[in-house]
């Protein structure tokens, strides 16, 4: 492994903190009731402004890959992974792949879902709760 890319897991690793954090702090603020609001508004704030910088930076043409590496890997990353999905389906959709942005929902939405069921299914099998 060379130095540019210790730098660039450095780089992951700080932003990821920094999102990891955040998302905790934002979480435990707003989670109140039966509802995870917290979950929600992380998912969303984190889609929204993963979308808008990322589509920011492209129409201007450029974008430094160390912040484009510490903001979306990072930042992002450790604050929520739906940023990341809801772009890759947006960035399908602008370019005509419908299908697979379909793909993507469903597997995404889908098929995670039941993998969700499936481990707390055979957790529960093995003695948890």
């Amino acid at each position: 492994m060379d130095a540019n890319e210790l730098r660039l897991i450095g780089l992951v690793a700080a932003g990821g903190a920094i999102g990891t954090v955040a998302r905790y702090g934002l979480t435990g603020l707003l989670t109140r009731g039966d509802f995870p609001w917290g979950t929600f508004a992380v998912n969303l704030s984190g889609t929204f402004f993963l979308a808008f910088l990322f589509f920011l930076f492209l129409g201007r043409g450029y974008l430094d890959p160390e912040l484009r590496t510490f903001l979306f890997v990072g930042v992002f990353g450790g604050y929520t992974t739906l940023s990341t999905f809801g772009l890759e389906t947006v960035h399908f959709l602008r370019s005509g792949q419908y299908w697979l942005a379909g793909v993507n929902v469903s597997l995404n939405g889908g098929l995670c879902l039941l993998g969700a069921v499936a481990g707390a299914t055979l957790g529960t099998m093995l003695g948890g709760g």
